[in-house]
């Protein structure tokens, strides 16, 4: 499995705009400056994610962005899994169309098991957790 920047950029947005919205509104030029991410690329991301309702927009010269709700209640894999899809490591745990030989195949087990840490893993981190670990190693 491989995430993509869509889900790398859009991670570092969240934590970038949860970091700076004390503020008020957060302009992406600003998370494009701080980050250094395209600005175009954030404007598609930021559009995914707030149409998701994970992001509240503003427009005008004060416009940006902000969470719409606590850093504590965004879980990594939201984030990860609204802007990857599904992350099964296999299109069979995806509930994909099972393949050819899934009759005789004797892994589903052993992807099933991938899939289930995977997902334990990104579900357990915030994105308070990150930026606390963030704060520690600065």
């Amino acid at each position: 499995m491989k995430i993509s920047t869509k889900g790398q950029y859009a991670l570092r947005l969240m934590m970038d705009i949860a970091a700076h919205d004390q503020a008020g509104l957060v302009s992406l030029k600003d998370v494009a400056a701080r980050e250094n991410l395209s600005m175009k690329y954030l404007e598609q991301i930021a559009g995914i994610l707030s149409k998701a309702g994970m992001l509240q927009s503003g427009r005008g010269a004060q416009g940006g962005y902000r969470l719409t709700k606590a850093p504590a209640e965004y879980t990594v894999g939201s984030i990860l899994r609204l802007t990857e899809g599904n992350l099964a490591p296999v299109a069979c745990m995806g509930g994909e169309d099972r393949c050819k030989g899934c009759c005789e195949c004797s892994t589903p087990d052993f992807w099933a098991g991938l899939y289930a840490v995977v997902n334990e893993y990104i579900d357990r981190y915030t994105l308070s957790d990150l930026l606390a670990e963030q704060a520690r190693t600065k």
